[in-house]
């Protein structure tokens, strides 16, 4: 055998375990242009085979590491979504754990679709039938999903911060254990959705229907109920601070509920001059 084919069958055995990573491979190519080239130079110096050869495989150091940090990066990248998904037809897709950091969604059919841990920072789904969709544990910063269809969707400890999910159909959608930070569900239907275990903080419900919706538990923190409609809601055993519900609609024959609740001065003066009833609620 000569010392090429000895050079070669070397790292033909340190590269088979990535044989399927495209970048890894053209590394590969390069690395043994080099390493056939640094042994000729040695030899060229009067070294002995395999001495040269010796001294060629280890000048390149801990290579075995090197492929394997390549690999790693090349796997980790070619799981981006790099795709224009606008208007496709897409029911059922399988997302789940991808990156698509400013992906195009707008305008597709994505119903029952897993984007379960995948990250979508920065993605618009604007005009997309996103219904049943799974986005439990998703980061979606800054993304738009208003004035879409998300019925049934699933947001179970999702990334939501600045998130936009105005005017868009939520009926049946779960939101368990999230924060929702600075997200925006204005001018939306909620009756039917469903918050368990949620921190709000400086979300905007302006314009919505929460009508006989169930809060309880949750913490609210500079959030705005503003020109909302309350009917029947209830916080019982929830937090509000610095809680707004200017021109927010409550009857009085059905008032919110907040037995149990703890509130700061501010939030309590504004729900006693709307005439809820905060014979249980706790100041702080």
């Amino acid at each position: 055998m000569d010392m090429n084919e000895k050079i070669t069958n070397y790292l033909n055995g340190v590269f088979a375990p990535y044989a399927e990573v495209k970048s890894v491979a053209e590394l590969k190519a390069d690395l043994l242009a080099d390493l056939q080239e640094r042994f000729r130079e040695l030899k060229a110096e009067g070294k002995d085979g395999e001495t040269a050869f010796a001294l060629t495989i280890d000048s390149i150091g801990d290579i075995e590491q090197t492929v394997r940090e390549v690999a790693n990066l090349s796997r980790s990248l070619e799981r981006q979504v790099l795709i224009n998904f606008s208007a496709s037809n897409l029911p059922k897709s399988d997302f789940a754990g991808v990156t698509a950091h400013q992906g195009n969604f707008k305008g597709s059919a994505l119903r029952s679709s897993d984007f379960s841990n995948a990250d979508l920072t920065g993605s618009s789904f604007a005009g997309s039938d996103v219904r049943e969709a799974d986005f439990d544990g998703a980061n979606l910063t800054d993304c738009n999903l208003s004035g879409i269809d998300l019925r049934d969707a699933s947001f179970n400890k999702a990334i939501l911060v600045r998130t936009n999910f105005s005017a868009s159909g939520l009926d049946g959608a779960k939101f368990r254990g999230v924060t929702l930070t600075d997200v925006k569900l204005t001018s939306t239907d909620l009756r039917k959705i469903i918050f368990e275990n949620c921190i709000f903080d400086g979300v905007d419900f302006k314009y919505s229907d929460l009508r006989g919706l169930r809060l309880d538990g949750q913490t609210f923190i500079g959030v705005k109920f503003d020109e909302t409609a309350l009917n029947e809601v209830t916080f019982k055993g929830a937090t509000l601070k610095n809680v707004s519900f200017r021109s927010a609609y409550m009857s009085r024959k059905k008032a919110i509920c907040c037995d149990g609740a703890t509130m700061d001065k501010l939030t309590y003066a504004v729900l006693k001059g709307m005439g809820a009833d905060l014979s249980k609620v706790t100041v702080i």
